[in-house]
């Protein structure tokens, strides 16, 4: 080995540094806060003179906290990269600071780079309440030109007699040399930011921030939380804990204007089914969310959701402009760590959960970030697997974070169906009016009135005959878009299907299986697709036997139900008698398919016991036959008036259209869905808690 040699650091590096870990002024502020905050300081003043002169302007940052000893501020403060707070540490329990019982906010030692990105010169005075004198530091960075390393810049420290921290400890940065003139918009951006440091929900009684800039007006007419919050219609308040929602609080608050409503609340025992967060991964399955396997500890997210509808708004805002600005400006979802911020969540160029992405397929039930006002909360000693990254902006996109990530969404969905519900009906009451007949109807309305003002018979015949044409027209129109989106909302699940028994098909291949095994699976695959095709072939309304129907059906489900461990109880086929009724084919299957959808989905989510679906053909409601479908899972979780609305549903990720699609396609058929009670059907006694549902279809008369 030759002579042993170093790396040599340019000293234009710390500059280099400051403008690519530290983004821009509001983050270099916020370092220099979290600063402050660690030093148990109970008050940061910051204060900009001048900001339209780099020559006279000055940023000052002024805390009460424990200052710096000289020793500290040599050894600690001017070592980029210094290890001091993550020494602390090093015990079995983290390290808290000695007034607050804080624990420390920086950990990578490069916060301190953000003096650099505002200002060429620095002075720093300090004292530590240990300590007589105070400590003065000064750093030029218009010397850099004379200096070609880090080590050669010359650097200013002193001890002298008290004379800014007279009486007490604390630390004051003096940033003058200003790197750019900061304008109005700079200044409100980074109020904005400061003000956002505090959770809008939780105060942090034992830090205070104040920001000013003396003889401008830059600052005044800001709106605060306070302000807004006053406008919010639905509030939320979930606590996570490992696999489950320990806590969960759904408001609806409208204001005392809309008299036509009533408040109401659901809380953690009205959705004790629905506790277990799990994500979907396919049609059927649903993974479990766990952040005890992570150190992430216990999460609690809270949140405000407004209306930005003009009819709404018109009911009680006054600023309507400043409410939607605010809105545009502060909305999402911003995660507080020890109830100090970590920055980019929440921004208005971070959208981290992908709210506004989710809303562009099913605008009418999700969340924008324009619309809520929300927060996390994560204790830090508990969280050491959210890690935050080098340049400040969030966590590292590790697998503690993407738990927590789904853990989040989990709980926004159970949010979303509840305010689906209540948005509904501010809509209804307060919303535009909606034509409150069919087109049906009104087609029939007009013939009455064609029947009495046209006196001519030829003419009024002709009319008839256009009208006749136009009815025709609207059901084929109707029945073609109700088969689609129910063949689509099933294409998912044959090409999942399908793909398994090919996958089964190809093993067999390779290990050479009997060919009569494997002739038999072939079968079971084209006997499947050709079940399928039903779903979009066309089928008349006319009297069916339901039985071949339900046992067609029966086929085509059969590979999921033992896929899943479920038990299929086949009481329709102890039937003999009254099996005809009018229906088409292909919107049975589909309305079918869709029931079983549910049962399969929710029977896995609730982890049942030796899970079951029971179906059945009945003549026991009067003038109609109909198949009868339970399960023994959790049952329905959402008012039955309301899971036939579309969009509503209680399934994670799930779009609410499966049993929207059945209620339409039974009204299509001039049938009923029924949710019966258990003395209605001869349903067994070990379904009563499950779902339960009827198709309802006519008899031949």
């Amino acid at each position: 080995m030759g002579e042993k040699i170093a790396f040599k650091t340019r000293a234009r590096l710390i500059n280099q540094l400051g403008e690519q870990l530290i983004k821009n002024e509001s983050i270099a502020l916020l370092e220099l806060i979290k600063n402050s905050y660690d030093a148990d300081a109970s008050s940061c003043q910051v204060t900009i003179k001048n900001p339209e002169s780099t020559e006279d302007g000055e940023i000052v940052i002024h805390d009460d906290g424990s200052g710096m000893s000289y020793e500290t501020l040599v050894s600690a403060w001017l070592e980029i990269g210094t290890s001091y707070k993550v020494d602390l540490n090093t015990g079995a329990e983290p390290y808290r600071s000695p007034k607050f019982g804080r624990i420390p906010l920086g950990e990578k030692g490069i916060g301190r780079l953000g003096v650099h990105r505002l200002g060429r010169k620095i002075e720093i005075v300090t004292r530590n309440k240990k300590n007589k004198n105070e400590v003065v530091l000064i750093i030029d960075w218009n010397d850099i030109e004379t200096s070609k390393y880090i080590e050669d810049l010359p650097i200013k420290v002193a001890e002298r007699n008290p004379s800014v921290f007279l009486n007490g400890s604390g630390t004051r940065i003096s940033i003058s040399s200003l790197r750019v003139p900061w304008t109005r918009k700079m200044a409100r951006d980074c109020a904005r930011v400061i003000t956002s440091l505090n959770s809008p929900f939780e105060s942090n009684d034992s830090f205070r921030v104040v920001f000013k800039i003396p003889k401008y007006s830059w600052l005044d007419g800001i709106l605060t939380f306070d302000d807004i919050e006053k406008y919010k219609l639905f509030a939320f308040d979930i606590t996570m804990s490992g696999s489950r929602l320990t806590r969960f609080d759904y408001e609806f608050c409208p204001w005392e204007t809309m008299k036509k409503l009533t408040p109401r609340q659901i809380t953690i025992d009205d959705i004790s089914s629905l506790v277990r967060m799990v994500h979907k991964e396919g049609e059927d399955d649903c993974v479990e969310i766990n952040l005890g396997k992570f150190r992430i500890g216990d999460v609690r997210f809270r949140g405000v959701i407004f209306d930005r509808d003009a009819r709404v708004l018109s009911l009680g805002v006054q600023d309507k402009m400043g409410l939607k600005t605010y809105l545009n400006n502060n909305g999402g979802v911003r995660v507080f760590r020890d109830n100090m911020r970590v920055l980019d969540y929440g921004d208005p160029s971070d959208d981290w959960l992908d709210l506004d992405g989710r809303r562009v397929n099913m605008p009418a039930k999700r969340i924008g970030r324009n619309i809520i006002l929300s927060a996390v909360y994560i204790d830090r000693a508990a969280s050491l697997d959210l890690t935050e990254k080098a340049n400040r902006e969030g966590f590292v996109e590790n697998d503690a974070y993407q738990e927590l990530w789904r853990a989040l969404r989990f709980a926004l969905d159970r949010v979303e169906s509840f305010r689906k519900t209540d948005k509904d009906l501010v809509r209804k009451v307060y919303g535009p009016k909606q034509a409150s007949e069919p087109v049906i109807t009104s087609i029939n309305e007009l013939k009455s009135f064609v029947s009495k003002m046209v006196k001519v018979e030829t003419t009024r015949n002709e009319i008839n005959r256009y009208l006749d044409r136009i009815e025709a027209d609207y059901d084929a129109i109707t029945n073609s878009l109700l088969k689609s989106a129910g063949a689509g909302l099933n294409l998912i699940i044959v090409i999942h299907q399908v793909e398994k028994i090919i996958k089964e098909i190809r093993e067999m291949l390779r290990s050479k299986a009997a060919s009569t095994i494997l002739e038999d699976r072939v079968k079971t695959l084209s006997s499947l697709v050709e079940g399928y095709s039903i779903l979009v072939k066309n089928s008349e309304k006319r009297e069916r036997n339901l039985k071949k129907i339900v046992e067609q059906c029966v086929f085509n489900i059969d590979f999921r139900l033992q896929a899943h461990g479920i038990e299929l109880v086949p009481a329709f086929r102890l039937r003999t008698k009254n099996l005809e009724a009018i229906c088409s084919e292909g919107h049975v299957l589909n309305a079918l398919m869709n029931l079983f959808d549910n049962s399969i989905w929710w029977l896995g989510y609730s982890k049942t016991k030796k899970p079951k679906v029971f179906l059945d053909i009945s003549d026991q409601h009067p003038g109609y036959i109909s198949i009868v479908i339970a399960d023994n899972g959790p049952g329905f979780t959402l008012p039955t008036e309301e899971i036939i609305e579309p969009f509503v549903s209680d399934k994670p990720g799930g779009m609410g259209i499966g049993l929207h699609l059945t209620h339409q396609i039974m009204e299509s058929l001039g049938g009923e869905l029924i949710f019966p009670d258990m003395d209605i059907f001869d349903i067994p006694a070990e379904y009563e808690r499950g779902a339960k549902i009827a198709l309802a279809f006519k008899r031949k008369h």
